[in-house]
């Protein structure tokens, strides 16, 4: 077989290979320059699949170095990407293990970049982190190796990144409601019921008579307005009801409805 023609395509740096007169391939300015493609070069079967499959393996490591210059990403990442742009599953792999073999591809130093970028700026604690690193094609055990080696204090400050905007409710919710709002938001974020312990110690959250009363205050008032228009003995029944739900103790209860923190015939002032 003898090639009879190479010209150009619109696309930039593709070339149309002619063997005996009829279009047999393409390739690309490198594929062509490799194996010197030029108009006269005989070839054989075997030297033509050597070349497309060579063609196929340069595409697919160009697409995949493309994907991986605008941030890291994992090898499932890659090959998904690579699948999307219709390129073999031989040539993908074949590129992955090229970039992997040049350290540009790793998901164990991916997992560790990821962590350490949530340590940082992120929200996530370790079971959330884990999960999103499943989805991403990580192995989970690479996962958990390198969440095994984050230290407690450093998911200690990611945790006080996530309560902290539940810390503007100081005075504003009982004591208890404000820790159950803390212990929530930190569950939904991924960190364990251990890892939250510890965090709730940290914030030395020991019940301030003061605020606690102006929260009671708060709360009482806004359950009044509520139920305003009810008969007293349900009006009472529900604020009593609306104050337990919200974490205050029974005692303090009662105090604000005998009128012990605001003088109940004042209430409608508010």
């Amino acid at each position: 077989m003898i090639i009879t023609k190479v010209s150009a395509q619109r696309r930039l740096g593709r070339y149309n290979i002619f063997i005996d007169e009829k279009y047999a391939f393409s390739a690309s300015e490198k594929t062509v320059a490799e194996f010197v493609l030029l108009k006269g070069k005989e070839l054989n079967d075997e030297q033509v699949e050597k070349i497309k499959q060579f063609d196929a393996d340069a595409k697919a490591s160009d697409l995949a170095a493309h994907f991986l210059s605008y941030e890291p990403r994992t090898i499932f990442e890659v090959l998904q990407y690579l699948k999307k742009h219709e390129i073999s599953d031989e040539a993908a792999n074949n590129a992955v293990n090229q970039l992997n073999e040049l350290g540009y591809l790793d998901d164990q130093q991916y997992a560790k970049l990821f962590i350490k970028n949530n340590l940082r700026v992120g929200s996530d604690g370790p079971q959330s982190l884990l999960r999103k690193l499943t989805q991403k094609g990580v192995n989970p055990e690479i996962s958990q190796v390198e969440l095994d080696e984050v230290a407690e204090e450093d998911w200690i400050e990611v945790g006080q990144r996530v309560i902290k905007s539940v810390g503007h409710q100081v005075g504003k919710i009982s004591q208890r409601e404000l820790e159950r709002k803390m212990r929530i938001k930190l569950l939904t974020h991924g960190f364990s019921s251990d890892l939250i312990g510890a965090m709730i110690d940290t914030m030395d959250l020991e019940e301030d008579e003061a605020t606690q009363t102006e929260a009671l205050k708060k709360q009482g008032i806004k359950a009044y307005k509520r139920f305003r228009n009810l008969a007293e003995t349900e009006r009472k029944f529900k604020m009593k009801k609306y104050l337990f739900s919200h974490g205050f103790s029974s005692g303090e209860i009662d105090a604000f409805l005998n009128g012990e923190i605001i003088v109940l015939d004042e209430l409608a002032e508010y």
